[in-house]
């Protein structure tokens, strides 16, 4: 054990009870992005780090991404994000496709950050784009895709939230307080910025972005109006929306919310845990040209990204994860004695030709050891096939379940099962 080699940091092993809840994670994704229309896709884990420095920011670029030279002198990253992968991908065929375009995705990235709860250096996330829109339904389909996620894995609206802005309205707010246009994304990350900072190295990190004191003050006033969502035609039409669509109780109206990616142009969200503990579930929002930024021509779209670290801490809190088996076995084929091994072999191989999913005993324990390990990983059913039960073409059906068991006819049995599992 001292000379164990350990993981590579910021990573994790995903033993079978972890792979089972990952795996019942991407099915509920896929199962609320399939239930708005939205297509699975994928892209490379590997790019250019030119993708990202078109447009993700230049944190992203130069702090968090890891980048390598290849052997050819370019420079590539592991995929810090997948949008800037989709805008590429969408530019590629754009006079192909009709829009607009729902992708949806699911898939590792890597990010080189500080380690800690909530948050890994390899992590899996939902990537999911509405493509060529450019309304206020639009965004609020989007919304309404998390909100529906949240129902679908068992988070109510007083468990978890989402916070929504505008950045066109904030920029009207930049105007109005008199910040220069050179000024304004050092504010945008001012705001962003808030919850990480004490409030004397906020103040000090606004003096030091170039605003004066009377603009400092007037952004604090701007942030803490929590109506100020009524000044813009967009949010107001957004809530709207979001109210037919039945879904408005998750969704919040919060001016601090800005996201730090340079692309977004329109309405950004966060999704947290109503207490904010920790870092946010899943952010997105509406980005105006990122297509024509990459190459192609001008395309708007909105789309959100959520990690499942962060997913998970918060579905542990609320207890939302459901129990899960500890083999994916239907039914185990135990062997009575050694000279039987064949006959439950053969059984094990005629019931997965039918597909039932079977284990088999492959080790000579006794008939109780071999029940006492189906019951140790939950296999529900388990058959027995003694002398007895040969001389009569039967086998014994014992449900671990109900602590019960039945003689059934060989030919009778796929039917019998089937009829069980169903």
């Amino acid at each position: 054990m001292k000379n164990m080699i350990e993981t590579v940091k910021g990573t994790r092993d995903f033993y079978p009870e972890d792979m089972s809840i990952r795996i019942w994670l991407y099915s509920k994704m896929r199962e609320v992005s399939e239930l708005f229309g939205y297509r699975e896709y994928d892209g490379p884990f590997l790019e250019k780090i030119d993708l990202y420095a078109a447009k993700s920011g230049e944190e992203l670029v130069k702090e968090q991404a890891f980048v390598f030279q290849d052997r050819g002198g370019d420079y590539i990253t592991l995929r810090p994000e997948l949008t800037p992968s989709l805008a590429r991908m969408i530019a590629q065929r754009q006079r192909e496709l009709p829009f607009p375009q729902r992708w949806w995705s699911f898939g590792p990235f890597w990010r080189y950050e500080r380690p800690q709860k909530g948050r890994t250096r390899e992590f899996f996330q939902w990537n999911i784009d509405l493509l060529g829109t450019d309304s206020p339904e639009g965004d609020a389909e989007l919304i309404s895709i998390c909100a529906t996620f949240f129902q679908k894995v068992g988070l109510s609206s007083d468990q978890v939230k989402i916070f929504v802005n505008n950045r066109q309205l904030m920029e009207t707010v930049f105007n109005e307080l008199g910040i220069p246009t050179e000024l304004k994304q050092s504010v945008f990350r001012l705001v962003d910025r808030k919850d990480k900072l004490t409030p004397k190295e906020w103040s000090e990190f606004a003096i030091n972005q170039g605003l004066s004191p009377e603009q400092f003050e007037g952004l604090k006033i701007a942030m803490a109006d929590k109506n100020l969502w009524q000044r813009s035609g967009e949010l107001k039409q957004l809530f709207s929306t979001l109210d037919l669509m039945g879904v408005s109780e998750y969704v919040i109206f919060d001016p601090q919310i800005i996201r730090g990616l340079d692309y977004y142009t329109g309405v950004v969200f966060e999704a947290r845990d109503i207490d904010k503990e920790g870092r946010a579930i899943l952010g997105g929002g509406h980005y105006g040209n990122l297509v024509g930024d990459v190459g192609g021509d001008p395309l708007p779209g909105v789309g959100f990204a959520m990690g499942d670290v962060m997913m998970r801490l918060v579905l542990d809190k609320y207890k939302c994860i459901p129990h899960f088996s500890n083999t994916s076995a239907q039914v185990m084929v135990t062997v009575f004695e050694e000279n039987l091994l064949s006959a439950s072999i053969t059984l094990a191989a005629e019931l997965r030709s039918a597909g039932i999913r079977t284990a088999s005993v492959n080790d000579m324990s006794k008939l109780q050891k071999q029940l006492k390990y189906a019951d140790r990983i939950g296999v529900p059913i388990v058959l027995i096939m003694g002398p007895d039960e040969i001389g009569k073409n039967e086998v014994t059906v014992k449900n671990l379940a109900t602590r019960t068991q039945e003689n059934i006819q060989r030919k009778e049995l796929v039917k019998y099962l089937k009829n069980c599992l169903h």
